[in-house]
């Protein structure tokens, strides 16, 4: 008798084991796949065998009556099986055809959404927010369902350009990867810590507090038992609050919410880059958070009217350049869009091609 692998509650399950029949009967078999309409993929085997999925929009933060609906449909039209998609979607996955329809109609029929594929709004991966995160400058998930509402049309259907990625991160230390999106919502802080200098003298560990601060802002008070923060250094991280709650980083008054644009992860065309400051700071406004939703409409909407097939965002910044994208969407160039690391140098537009004077000669197709 063959011996078993033996079982523990150390790590995830082997995803062999999860996968449909059909996928493990062609695992490596795949010849090619095809989106036949907004939400529906279809993959193909060398075998002639075919695999549907249809993708559901979901919340990130979901309830257990969302996750039965769902089982619930998977029981009855995919033999049980469904994933989660990396951008918090729903995907079931259908090995017979017939299938198809009376699942899409039953779907939306209970108020689901069907779409986020091909050139369209992905669903927009963002983080926790003011739901659960300790250091967040704003929220997440109100933030994302405000702009959600706004852009909705794009993601059932695919008639942009280009795939447009979204995503949302609520503080610098960009747990949501906002730094390689096509528009990014970060939420920023702009104010010093503030220090509860008594309770830090209890209930904090000063070497530690000292380690934690990345650009050694946080220096030793030995008068108040405390430490004392150099303003001029500090970079909002809130890596110092993570290890001493006796040092407030958030701030609702002064938290808040930057524009970022042009990152992209995708090999294709060009390679993958990060995205740059587009708008330095907005107010946070709950529970519709109007001028982060109007600006990320607005660069959307710009980007649709005028990319060429296929150009993701920074793919048609590069090409029409910085300074005639700033001049279309109505941006000032402040400051704060000047990279002031201490490497920059290695990024520096030093060349004589770089000048704003006589841009207001071009006409733009703007409002």
């Amino acid at each position: 008798m063959a011996e078993l692998e033996p079982k523990t509650d150390i790590g995830p399950p082997h995803y062999w084991d999860m996968l449909p029949p059909i996928i493990k009967e062609n695992y490596g078999k795949w010849k090619y796949h095809e989106i036949p309409k907004p939400g529906l993929l279809v993959h193909v085997s060398e075998s002639g065998d075919k695999l549907y999925s249809v993708r559901v929009g979901s919340p990130r933060l979901i309830n257990v009556d969302f996750i039965r609906k769902i089982c619930d449909l998977a029981d009855k039209y995919c033999d049980g099986y469904l994933r989660f998609t990396s951008r918090h979607n729903v995907e079931l996955l259908v090995s017979k055809e017939e299938n198809v329809e009376p699942l899409m109609k039953e779907l939306k029929e209970q108020g689901f959404v069907i779409g986020g594929t091909g050139n369209c709004v992905a669903n927009i991966v963002h983080t926790q927010g003011w739901v659960h995160c300790h250091s967040a400058a704003t929220d997440a998930s109100g933030v994302v369902k405000a702009v959600m509402d706004e852009l909705f049309e794009h993601f059932e259907s695919m008639k942009l350009p280009a795939k447009m990625k979204i995503a949302l991160a609520c503080c610098l230390n960009m747990c949501g990867a906002v730094h390689c999106s096509d528009v990014a919502i970060l939420g920023i802080h702009r104010k010093v810590p503030t220090v509860d200098h008594e309770a830090v003298k209890n209930a904090c560990e000063i070497p530690s507090v000292l380690a934690s601060c990345p650009t050694a802002a946080i220096r030793p008070n030995p008068k108040l038992k405390s430490v004392t923060i150099k303003e001029e250094r500090c970079m909002y991280c809130g890596n110092c609050f993570t290890v001493c709650p006796a040092i407030h980083i958030v701030n609702p008054k002064y938290g808040g919410i930057s524009i970022w644009v042009g990152g992209k992860v995708s090999n294709a065309r060009s390679k993958p880059a990060f995205s740059r400051l587009a708008i330095p700071y907005l107010p946070n406004n709950p529970p519709r958070w109007p001028e982060v939703t109007e600006a990320v409409k607005k660069l959307v909407e710009l980007w649709a009217d005028n990319a060429k097939k296929g150009e993701r965002m920074g793919e048609w910044i590069e090409r029409i350049g910085w300074e005639r994208f700033f001049k279309m969407a109505g941006l000032p160039f402040t400051d704060k869009h000047i990279d002031d690391y201490t490497f920059a140098y290695t990024t520096f537009r030093a060349t004589t091609q770089f000048k704003w004077d006589g841009i207001e000669d071009y006409q733009y197709k703007v409002e």
